[in-house]
């Protein structure tokens, strides 16, 4: 950092622990359980992204990207409310894949405790798919599709054009990203989490968590499911429902000031959440065997470094036997 970023970092609230991906792996769920926790305080906006220095320009284009913080001392703001005693943090899945975060986070915070949680590759791209398709970040419907044409386009200024930029496979470096937290931090500072035992034990993985960041692991626990894998029935309507609820013109205030007069204040989101999960949103399809064979297939080298860097035999866990 230089001296101003230096000051400006004394004199505000700086993160103690960052949840750093990956994304459709838990990482929503984890950050509402700690969240919940009196000795926790992690901000509303849930995925400042602010670190990922490498990746912003992505981020420029997404839509509402004015809501994240493009200044270190915005970004500081976001936990400017955090009390003394409390541990503050923050969840951006895509720290883990970014190639600069890690450092930035080390010069920010150098006794940062950095969270990961990885999971069974094919799965993880699956679900990834459609959660850009639900985003309107991705237009291919076919998974396979998706990832033949998985390169992005080059990237502005700030990002280096010369490396390649793909949308799915570029996440599943599993090793290479741990190794970027484990370089500039000592071992005990970094956890890496299992989705599977995510899943199979909510309330034991989150208090695994509690005790990693030195907080009270006695506190009661509300089991979460959060960011389900949806598919999305129609593009045309899921965009117009956005815009009838997110625009500012009169159709949509009009729209949504018939959802606060039927509804309590409270509930207005919720029920046009519910609208949209009816309406819009279905069961995704069962995926294709073939295709998640293949990518076993081609995941394997991964999978099996995986396991040798962990210790830990994710081969038999995922499936991933010759």
């Amino acid at each position: 950092m230089t001296a101003s970023s230096e000051e400006l970092a004394s004199a505000l609230r700086v993160p103690e622990f960052f949840i750093v991906g990956h994304p459709k792996s838990g990482t929503t769920a984890l950050y509402e359980m700690l969240r919940r926790h009196p000795g926790v305080y992690m901000p509303d906006l849930k995925e400042p992204r602010f670190l990922a220095g490498d990746l912003r320009s992505r981020f420029q284009g997404a839509g509402g990207s004015e809501r994240f913080p493009q200044t270190l001392e915005q970004y500081l703001a976001l936990f400017a409310d955090a009390r003394p005693e409390q541990r503050a943090g923050e969840a951006s899945p895509s720290y883990l894949r970014s190639r600069t975060a890690a450092g930035a986070i080390a010069d920010l915070q150098p006794d940062a405790r950095i969270i990961a949680i990885l999971r069974e590759p094919a799965g993880f791209l699956r679900s990834l798919h459609l959660e850009l398709l639900q985003n309107h970040v991705e237009t291919e419907k076919d998974l396979r599709k998706a990832i033949a044409a998985e390169a992005l386009a080059p990237a502005g200024d700030g990002e280096q054009t010369s490396v390649a930029l793909l949308r799915y496979t570029d996440r599943v470096h599993y090793v290479e990203q741990l190794r970027r937290y484990h370089d500039v931090f000592a071992p005990e500072q970094v956890l890496v989490l299992i989705y599977d035992d995510f899943r199979r034990d909510n309330e034991g993985t989150v208090r695994t968590v509690q005790r990693f960041l030195g907080i009270d692991d006695t506190h009661p626990i509300e089991p979460i499911e959060a960011n389900p894998s949806v598919a999305v029935r129609s593009r045309r309507l899921d965009k117009l429902v956005r815009a009838l609820y997110g625009g500012s013109t009169p159709a949509a205030r009009a729209v949504k000031s018939a959802v606060r007069a039927l509804t309590p204040e409270r509930a207005g989101s919720d029920a046009f959440a519910a609208i949209r999960r009816k309406l819009i949103y279905a069961r995704p399809a069962d995926p294709d065997e073939d295709l998640m064979a293949e990518l076993r297939s081609r995941f394997r080298g991964e999978v099996v470094a995986l396991s040798e860097y962990l210790d830990r035999d994710l081969i038999s866990l995922w499936g991933y036997e010759e």
